[in-house]
């Protein structure tokens, strides 16, 4: 399939927009538990869509649907905010950076083609990148926050390669609603068994869980999902890059964070790398 620079612009407006992901959690949904953001902003945007495409799996897509909706929904969410609330957001974002690492090497064993030297410089790049960019000197660490930063950057990487080796005939939105879904029911058995209640919902607290359902889950997948059927999984996946670099710049807009001269070395080498994964055949 060809593949046009509207693919590569619409494909990197996703992780741009999961960028905002730290700072609406900690701003705008102190106290929430975090499988329960993750069940909220799945399950509604899943339902939402399965209502646009009116269509659900059948066959082999059943099995296929869960393991993808487990990989990349379920799994993947429920670590990701397990890590934003444990680990300070660098170094959650510097934990996450690993996954196209991952994909660079998981993509030639699931897909075939060749080991490319080039993708994992790439990807360390990046990795060197995010680290600059978000990483200070009195992070704290703490075992837990990073173990399930890892582990949900490798299932999200597995996720997506194959996402991209089952694609068919099926529509992309229509594999985004069916993961999205399912990977929301999943979510819903951890939050009764580990989660506490949420606190009594606010005004700020809808704005915060709307913005991550509508816009943070329904239309980024959408998107998301849409470039893995058009772009190789590694270039796609070299785009998470912008995730931290835009999470840099929206504590600097709005929470009055300075920008470092390392930050500003991160944003350069973050640059390089994407320049240099959109070098790489596609």
């Amino acid at each position: 399939m060809k593949t046009t620079r509207a693919d590569l612009w619409l494909t990197a407006s996703a992780p741009a927009i999961w960028g905002s992901t730290y700072i609406v959690t900690t701003e705008l949904l102190p106290g929430f538990p975090p499988m329960t953001v993750a069940l909220l902003r799945a399950l509604p945007a899943g339902l939402l869509l399965l209502l646009i495409v009116r269509r659900l799996p059948s066959g082999i897509w059943w099995l296929r649907s869960l393991v993808l909706s487990a990989l990349n929904i379920s799994i993947f969410l429920s670590l990701l905010f397990v890590a934003a609330y444990r680990l300070p957001g660098g170094v959650a974002a510097t934990v996450s950076a690993i996954q196209p690492l991952l994909v660079a090497l998981l993509a030639p064993a699931l897909l075939g083609g060749p080991l490319r030297p080039a993708s994992l410089v790439a990807a360390l790049t990046g990795l060197g990148g995010v680290a600059l960019l978000v990483l200070t000197p009195d992070a704290t660490l703490d075992g837990l926050g990073i173990a399930a930063g890892l582990a949900g950057a490798a299932s999200m990487a597995l996720g997506n390669v194959l996402a991209r080796r089952w694609q068919s005939s099926v529509p992309m939105l229509t594999m985004t609603a069916w993961q999205l879904s399912l990977g929301g029911l999943m979510l819903i058995p951890l939050v009764l068994a580990f989660d506490p209640a949420p606190p009594a919902p606010t005004a700020l607290n809808g704005l915060g869980l709307a913005w991550l359902s509508l816009i943070g889950a329904a239309l980024t997948y959408a998107l998301w999902f849409r470039g893995i059927g058009r772009l190789s999984p590694v270039l796609v996946s070299s785009l998470l890059f912008l995730s931290p670099l835009t999470a840099v710049l929206l504590g600097w807009l709005f929470l009055g964070q300075a920008l470092t001269p390392p930050q500003i070395a991160g944003v350069i080498v973050v640059a390089g790398s994407l320049w240099l994964s959109t070098r790489q055949p596609r």
